[in-house]
């Protein structure tokens, strides 16, 4: 198929994390930009993209999944498939020789380059990344802002700097510039997002700006935007300055996404997390002292190399010890590329299985536990979408990220922020009832 011809209909889908969604609202709105519309389906698609995942090996075997559909699909009509993202960009060339359904292969730095292939352009290679303009997706009332990309840290088992590159921070003024458009836009909560977004550091006008300068300056120059969140803080990278500016900031939302990845010292050292258990619990500890509200929500790993029931166990008492909210909870994968992989004292999978099954019952327990003891009193929410079980009821989410379900008394819009009372609660989602003045 020549891949270089013109298309009319593309069908995107995205995998993994929030940048790749944001990455995939911009890749969209140049997709739309150079004349192409969304199809319905793939099947009346005639160009096919998939954004891809490397993280754990979980989310690449769906895209072989994936790629077997569209290579059945492609016998029965014209479609051009590009693979995109950070498998695309471990794999390269090695996918269009075990993947012959892919037409084109574009690593993560090549994403922006997708429209103008599509429609007839340069499939030319990008060396470096490139933040776009707009990160936006039209109507919405969140939208994710980048504000740096990729890792310096090299985790023993994490794929992402040899997927994403290293740590590029935004200029701040197209941050600024993007703040701007959202406020006209109309959208009510931003989410600034890097793999290490705590790491930001830029040189602006002569200045070093760093995450809390950046965090404070958006703080002031928002008005309709009412919630600022951040993703994914690397504890290492928590500083005073940045806990300062989320206490005394209203705007900052007072719910942290905060990875632990183990609560033992031994394993965080040999996983190159650069804390320890002690620094985490201070940090935590830290950030309750000074915004007393606050909620924290993590990511957690067990069976890592050398993990032994004793540090199991401490990963298990941090967990009771902090009671998070939530938590993404995973047993150690092996990600070929990555120093942990050829490390001694591999964790049987049974043994991984079973320890996983355990703390997601403890964190389940807590969740419902800390959920019981938050089904009180007024809380605002901001209004996200029409219930799609009763055409009656809202659905919004509080500060705190929590999902809330109610029936509004008056007339509401998604993208107001609507005060509700809290009643009971229905698996993790609150019900409530809406509070009119």
């Amino acid at each position: 198929m020549d891949i270089h011809k013109s298309h009319s209909r593309y069908w995107l889908e995205t995998y993994g994390c929030q940048m790749n969604t944001a990455e995939s609202n911009a890749l969209e709105s140049a997709l739309q930009a150079a004349g192409m519309q969304p199809a319905k389906s793939a099947e009346e698609a005639d160009c096919a993209i998939l954004n891809t995942c490397s993280v754990r090996k979980t989310a690449e075997n769906r895209i072989w999944g994936r790629i077997g559909f569209f290579q059945h699909l492609k016998q029965s009509q014209a479609l051009t498939l590009v693979v995109t993202g950070c498998m695309a960009e471990r794999l390269g060339d090695e996918f269009l020789k075990d993947a012959p359904a892919v037409d084109h292969v574009m690593g993560t730095n090549d994403k922006q380059r997708i429209a103008a292939l599509l429609s007839g352009g340069s499939d030319e290679r990008d060396t470096a990344y490139s933040f776009t303009e707009s990160y936006h997706k039209e109507g919405d009332v969140k939208s994710y802002i980048p504000i740096m990309n990729g890792c310096n840290n090299f985790c023993a088992y994490c794929i992402v700097p040899y997927v994403r590159g290293r740590e590029v921070s935004r200029d701040p003024q197209s941050i600024y510039d993007e703040v701007a458009r959202l406020e006209q836009a109309g959208v009510r909560e931003i989410t600034l997002l890097g793999q290490n977004v705590n790491s930001y550091d830029y040189t602006y006008r002569g200045q070093i700006i760093r995450f809390p300068d950046l965090l404070n300056e958006i703080s002031h120059r928002v008005s309709s935007i009412q919630w600022i969140r951040f993703e994914s803080p690397h504890p290492k990278d928590f500083s005073k300055a940045l806990i300062d500016v989320i206490a005394q900031q209203p705007v900052v939302a007072k719910h942290l996404h905060v990875p632990l990845q183990s609560g033992s010292s031994r394993v965080l050292e040999m996983m190159h997390r650069r804390y320890s258990r002690e620094r985490y619990l201070q940090l935590i500890g830290d950030l309750k002292t000074a915004v007393p509200q606050i909620t924290f929500t993590t990511d957690v790993m067990v069976g890592f190399p050398g993990e032994t029931e004793k540090d199991f166990s401490d990963t298990l008492s941090l967990m009771q010890d902090v009671r998070f909210l939530e938590a993404f909870m995973y047993y150690f994968n092996p990600r070929e590329g990555t120093k942990a992989v050829d490390m001694p004292d591999q964790i049987p999978t049974e043994i991984r299985m079973q320890r996983l099954q355990k703390l997601i019952d403890l964190q389940r327990s807590i969740t419902h536990e800390e959920k019981k003891k938050r089904c009180k009193g007024q809380h605002l929410v901001l209004v996200e979408q029409i219930s799609k079980k009763n055409e009656f009821q809202y659905l919004g989410r509080t500060e705190h990220d929590e999902m809330v379900v109610f029936e509004p008394k008056s007339t509401i819009a998604i993208g107001d922020f609507v005060s509700v009372e809290l009643q009971g609660l229905v698996g993790n989602t609150f019900t409530a009832v809406h509070s009119v003045d």
